[in-house]
Formats: C-alpha cells, sequence, structure tokens
C-alpha cells in the first residue's frame, strides 16, 4: 500500500509496512497506492499522525536552519570554566534576536529555553551554576518556534581535551544517530530504525536508553509517532512520505538504567558513566529522507 515505486522489499509473508500487525500478503499486497489526502486522513486515524505538505516541510526547513545557527553559536563558546546557565542565556537570546521561541521555555514547567546535559545527564539537563571542566562532555539540545513550526536537534561537544571514555562514548552516539537514519525510508517501520541503532550501540559495549525516544515535530514541540532507539525489524509503523520526526538515541557507556533527581526533569545514569546524545529532525520522503537539521 505505501511501497511507492517498489523500492523497498517486503516479503510476501513480512509484517505490513502500514503497521497493521497483519501479513503483507494478508492486508496491503495488490492494492492501490492511496491518494496523498488518503494517505493524510489514514494515518491522522489510525496512528495520530498528521503528514506534513511542501509548506509545512519549508517551514520547519527554515525552523532548522536557526537551530543548527544555534549549536554552532554554542559550540564556539563552550569551554572550561563555562557554566550551563551561560549557556541557556546565550540561546535564549539568539533565539529572540532572530524572531523565534525557545521551546523548552515553561514546557510542562521546565525553566529554562535550553536543555544542557554534561556527562553522567543521560537529558533535560536544567542550566544552572555548573560549571564546564576541561574533559567533561556536554550535550545541548536546542527546540525552536520560528513562524509557528518547531524543530529539535541537539549535539554532544567535547570540553577541552576528551578522555578515551569520552571520545568513545560521543562516537558510538554520533554513529548511531547515522545508522538509524539510514533506515528511514517509505517501506521501511520505525522498528527497523531502533534495531540499526541497538545493534550497533550494543556491539560496541555501550547501551540504549528505553524511557526517552524521539518524537514527532513540527506542529507541536512533541507529537506522534513515537521512535524509540531499540527495537526489531520490521515491526512498528510504516514510514510514508511526510512523516517528520526525530531521532535522538541516547547512549549509555555503562548500563541502560537512569534515574530522575529530585528537580523532577533531570535523568541521569544509574552507575553514573557517560552518557552522549545526537539529534537531528527527519522527514520521510518519496525515495528516502531528508534531515531537516541537517549536520554532519
Amino acid at each position: 500500500m505505501f511501497l511507492k515505486n517498489n523500492k523497498a522489499k517486503v516479503g510476501r509473508n513480512d509484517p505490513c509496512p502500514c503497521g497493521s500487525g497483519l501479513k503483507y500478503k494478508k492486508c496491503c499486497l495488490g492494492k492501490k497506492f492511496p491518494k496523498s489526502d488518503s494517505l493524510k486522513a489514514l494515518y491522522l486515524k489510525r496512528y495520530n499522525i498528521r503528514l506534513k505538505e511542501n509548506k509545512d516541510i519549508e517551514g520547519i526547513r527554515m525552523a532548522g536552519r536557526l537551530v543548527l545557527d544555534t549549536l554552532d553559536l554554542v559550540e564556539e563558546k563552550i569551554r572550561p570554566g563555562v557554566s550551563t546557565d551561560e549557556i541557556n542565556t546565550l540561546v535564549h537570546e539568539f533565539t529572540i534576536k532572530n524572531g523565534a521561541t525557545p521551546a523548552p521555555l515553561n514546557y510542562r514547567g521546565f525553566p529554562k529555553s535550553v536543555c544542557v546535559s554534561v556527562n553522567e545527564v543521560v537529558c533535560h539537563g536544567i542550566p544552572g551554576q555548573r560549571i564546564l571542566n576541561d574533559g567533561d562532555i556536554v550535550n545541548v539540545d536546542v527546540t525552536s518556534i520560528l513562524n509557528g513550526y518547531f524543530a529539535d536537534s541537539n549535539k554532544t561537544f567535547f570540553v577541552g581535551t576528551p578522555g578515551l571514555d569520552a571520545r568513545k562514548i560521543v562516537k558510538v552516539a554520533r554513529e548511531c544517530l547515522k545508522l538509524g537514519t539510514a533506515k528511514v525510508r517509505p517501506g521501511n517501520t520505525i522498528g527497523d530504525i531502533g534495531w540499526a541503532i541497538q545493534r550497533y550501540a550494543e556491539g560496541q559495549g555501550c547501551s540504549v536508553v528505553r524511557e526517552f525516544v524521539g518524537h514527532g515535530v513540527g506542529f507541536e514541540f512533541h507529537e506522534a509517532p513515537q521512535v524509540p532507539h531499540y527495537g526489531r525489524k520490521r515491526e512498528g509503523i510504516g514510514l510514508v512520505p511526510g512523516m517528520v520526526f526525530t531521532i535522538e538515541p541516547m547512549i549509555n557507556l555503562g548500563e541502560k538504567n537512569l534515574r530522575v533527581l529530585k528537580d523532577k526533569w533531570t535523568a541521569v545514569t544509574a552507575d553514573g558513566s557517560l552518557s552522549a546524545q545526537f539529534e537531528q529532525t527527519i522527514l520521510v520522503t518519496e525515495d528516502g529522507f531528508e534531515s531537516l537539521t541537517p549536520f554532519e
């Protein structure tokens, strides 16, 4: 049903890419491809997924450019002695200056304009008085709202000279994003993305966080679908053109378990090991994918 031009190969006995849970031969094999309007209606009704049209994609792309410019600015300022609150001020002022709104600010009570997560902090680090030290790693997660559209991206940076553990976890996390993104194309499933990430991370002796996942984005900060960074091939919702979501694997050097601090936001590794993450906002296209927040 959603295998346009037959570019994705699905066996008769494989799970149907539409996500129905039935075998392909019992579901969409032989059916005509739906018109785009029908596909939008189907995905909205079945999964609450809002497929994006060209004007929406351009809006998200513009917001994505601002997010990348913000991350570039942050990278220039990262050094030992800088506080995480200074990073927050930099992101907030640059976002406002460019006519946008920082999405994290006051989102469900989050008190700052950006998430800054250092070393053992998996995600949702609240900027404050913590000072970056030589050898640290720091993830900066930026989401901007520009002209009503949301784009979301993050990077993990080295502070000063990184040690071997820091180099390893950052390299693995970056490769996980690359491998997960490579699985995005019509006819594949969300499970294919998670499978690729989990297989590589665990093969490197690292672990994948389960509690936090990627998500739809564009019209809102968080939309359907959820995109786990672990899973099985051919399982989950089928990918179709117009889907926009984040892939943002959180990879730990030690065990996958985490705990949330008393501030009810900051998630840290349970064993104190390093954690790294990279994220991009991804569009499913007719024959593959496009990153709307592209970086190498």
